[in-house]
């Protein structure tokens, strides 16, 4: 990509570009690299919010006013940010869900389906079989799962994902 090499200190990036992903872009920028001013003609959630994830610092409508715009370079120069109401709405409301966020999505696919696994009241040797995994690798993802759910053995992680509905009831009581 030629950005980096022609080290701009603020880059104007447009979502949606022919043959160009505007987030792929920003993946690319991220981690020291210029400081990035996402302009749109959709505020879609998942965009805008995967788009300050990634370190775009502002996300304006193309329809923006230009002294607005400006406002933002100047802002993003120095590390700050700009973001019209709307943008701002979104992200206030996407912090205030994510603290009652699922806490299953704090685990790896595979950590979900050792989780299932454990709440069918299957034994580590038998998720080993079942998944086609090594004991350690079942242990490492036990151990993960307990650790990021804040629970204390796999008595606990099997009630949880019961109370989760991970697996039937009929299903957990089968293991």
């Amino acid at each position: 990509m030629a950005i980096p090499a022609l080290r701009p200190d603020v880059v104007l990036l447009d979502m949606v570009m022919p043959g160009v992903d505007g987030l792929a872009v920003l993946r690319d920028l991220a981690g020291g690299g210029p400081a990035v001013i996402v302009l749109t003609s959709f505020l879609e959630d998942e965009r805008v919010i995967e788009a300050v994830r990634l370190g775009a610092l502002s996300y304006l409508s193309k329809t923006t006013a230009v002294d607005r715009v400006v406002e933002a370079v100047r802002a993003a120069a120095v590390g700050g940010s700009v973001l019209e109401a709307g943008t701002a709405a979104l992200l206030v409301e996407r912090v205030r869900q994510g603290h009652r966020r699922n806490p299953l999505d704090l685990l790896t696919p595979r950590e979900l389906q050792v989780l299932a696994e454990l709440t069918r009241g299957r034994s580590n040797a038998d998720i080993c079989l079942s998944l086609r995994l090594g004991r350690e690798t079942v242990k490492t993802h036990v151990s993960s799962i307990l650790t990021k759910l804040g629970l204390a053995d796999r008595t606990q992680a099997a009630i949880f994902g019961l109370q989760q509905g991970l697996v039937p009831l009929d299903e957990a009581l089968d293991g």
